[in-house]
């Protein structure tokens, strides 16, 4: 896993698609890009990250944190995220990329505010993740009803 860090933050190619662990991390990554997107990492962003990655993996509150801050530390030493967006395409299949798109909506909206930096970054990722706009319009209404639900 470190060697494939190492190219995926390096611009390397990695020799071998990405394992599923090493994708749990470009996908931490990429929550965490949505969530700095407007340029305030808040609690609730935080929270949101840590309550989606404790859900879909099946990690406690303590695996989930070390996954975020993975996460955090991958992001922070890339320049894009397009090698992450990469690994997760390499690595899980079409619906969980809108599983994954939708999660990005999730964390965007956790603060209350879609910001136009946060709408950006998902439709960037979109395009990198050959997610389609029908697919990612009804991701966003299902967190929007949800968001309004709650």
């Amino acid at each position: 896993m470190v060697s494939f860090l190492r190219a995926l933050l390096g611009g390397e190619s990695p020799d071998t698609p990405p394992t599923h662990d090493e994708a749990r991390v470009a996908v931490a990554a990429l929550l965490v890009e949505a969530a700095l997107a407007d340029g305030e990492y808040a609690a609730s962003e935080i929270g949101a990250i840590d309550a989606i990655l404790a859900d879909h993996y099946e990690l406690s509150a303590d695996g989930a944190q070390a996954l975020r801050r993975a996460g955090e530390a991958a992001q922070a030493q890339a320049a894009d995220i397009v090698r992450f967006s990469r690994a997760v395409k390499d690595a899980i299949p079409y619906e969980q990329r809108i599983w994954l798109i939708e999660r990005v909506w999730e964390v965007a909206q956790a603060d209350g505010v879609m910001d136009h930096m946060e709408a950006n970054l998902v439709r960037r990722l979109c395009g990198l993740l050959y997610v389609s706009d029908k697919d990612s319009g009804l991701a966003r209404r299902r967190v929007l009803a949800r968001s309004r639900g709650a």
